[in-house]
């Protein structure tokens, strides 16, 4: 649930590199009455769109509600970035889960990507996809670590395509000396992800999803053994309920707030580069090793989209730009000076482990949230997963609801100060 306030930038109010580069953005009517449907959703972003578009699909009765516009929340203000399966490297989930269970957590992911590239193909939209993403180390010393990862990645799970790269080919490939060493993948990418979005919006509306902005759903409430969800425009009952808000629960279902931090992240965009031929020739996406990440790319016109500065507040920065030139410039000392025509800001749901929060919140509901900036591809995902299960279609989900998402500490006046020392500590060992 978005409030458009937390848009704003002071370069250009309300508007994204996204917003600004998307096209046309059809527009939705509220909610108009009462109505009564066999499943219903709340959020507009990639989850709730892709659920709506798969329940419509198989003949469901499904109506979807966005608070402000779809896709105004991280859907569509994102990085961007694909990734490869889950948030945590394959050995990380070994270590954790064991090897049969952390394979079929990294195929599920690897099923998303093959899913989104389907889609996109299917419906025709030109996302913008470009291939390649490298993921660099900041510190001394973790060569091994990398070469580790490309070979079990390659032999255990089963994935080809990465390539370690020791620092001059990491140099070379980043336009940056400010790196040790990195890993290429070849087999994802990045896109354009309002335009999935508007493309998914579409699809939704043509398959016969009903769909709603400007109306926020204000309680969720049960009776009769159905869900009732009450807007300003009339309520909702339905047998099966979407909460797809991530970090916009705004304290609408208490058990999701409990478990999903909304945390501020911030993106800038410069003017096209082609005078900096050596800044990413070769087009990949970057996420770096830091635990607040600094994730970049290029856009299809040449433009370095720069996001990071991660936040725990509720607040943005009186001047977006600034803190993102002052990173750029870390990377990229010739770039100190240059233009940035969007700054933009945005809340990213995450969890404590940073897994996703897929759960039965009560009778009929299920809530999935908390991607920890890796939900492009999950988002979607999860998203189809929902209204194939709703349909008997897929069991694929219960993956994610027997991962064990503990609740932030500290309840809903310390877990917000406690976040942030913790998250604090953690972005001074990244300076150190």
């Amino acid at each position: 649930m978005t409030s458009s306030a937390l848009w704003q930038s002071p370069i250009a109010p309300g508007l994204s590199f996204y917003q600004a580069s998307a096209g046309e953005r059809p527009e939705h009517p509220p909610l108009d009455g009462s109505k009564t449907v066999d499943a219903a959703i709340i959020g507009g972003g990639f989850t709730g769109l892709q659920a709506a578009y798969t329940l419509a699909k198989g003949g469901a009765n499904v109506v979807l509600i966005e608070a402000r516009r779809l896709g105004d929340g991280a859907s569509g203000r994102n990085g961007g970035q694909f990734g490869t399966g889950q948030r945590a490297w394959p050995e990380e989930l070994e270590a954790e889960f064991g090897f049969d269970r952390a394979k079929a957590l990294f195929d599920m992911a690897e099923n998303a990507k093959a899913y989104l590239f389907d889609f996109a193909r299917e419906h025709q939209i030109d996302m913008e996809f470009m291939p390649g993403q490298l993921n660099v180390e900041h510190k001394r010393g973790k060569e091994g670590d990398y070469r580790k990862s490309v070979e079990i990645a390659t032999t255990r799970f089963g994935y080809p395509h990465l390539h370690f790269m020791d620092r001059q080919e990491t140099a070379d490939r980043l336009g940056s000396t400010r790196y040790h060493c990195g890993i290429r993948d070849l087999g994802t990418g990045h896109i354009h992800p309002l335009k999935l979005l508007i493309g998914l919006g579409k699809a939704a509306a043509n398959a016969g999803a009903a769909l709603h902005e400007m109306t926020q759903a204000r309680t969720i409430r049960q009776a009769g053994g159905k869900t009732l969800i009450d807007t300003d425009y009339g309520t909702i009952t339905a047998k099966h309920v979407l909460i797809a808000t991530n970090a916009y629960i705004d304290g609408l279902e208490p058990v999701t707030n409990a478990h999903v931090m909304p945390i501020r992240s911030f993106i800038g965009a410069t003017r096209p580069l082609d005078d900096f031929p050596t800044v990413l020739p070769g087009g990949e996406a970057v996420a770096d090793s830091r635990f607040v990440v600094r994730y970049f790319r290029k856009s299809r016109d040449g433009r370095l989209l720069f996001g990071g500065r991660e936040a725990y507040t509720a607040d943005s920065p009186r001047d977006i730009s600034k803190h993102i030139r002052r990173q750029i410039a870390e990377l990229y000392p010739a770039l100190h000076e240059i233009e940035i025509t969007h700054a933009w800001g945005g809340s990213v749901g995450i969890t404590l482990n940073r897994q996703p929060f897929v759960r039965e919140v009560m009778p009929g509901v299920i809530s999935v949230a908390g991607y920890s900036g890796h939900g492009v591809m999950l988002s979607n995902y999860c998203g189809s997963l929902f209204a194939r299960t709703v349909l008997g279609q897929a069991t694929e989900l219960e993956l994610l609801k027997a991962l064990q998402i503990p609740a932030f500490p500290g309840g809903s006046l310390l877990r917000q100060p406690l976040l942030f020392l913790a998250l604090s500590w953690y972005a001074l060992r990244d300076r150190l």
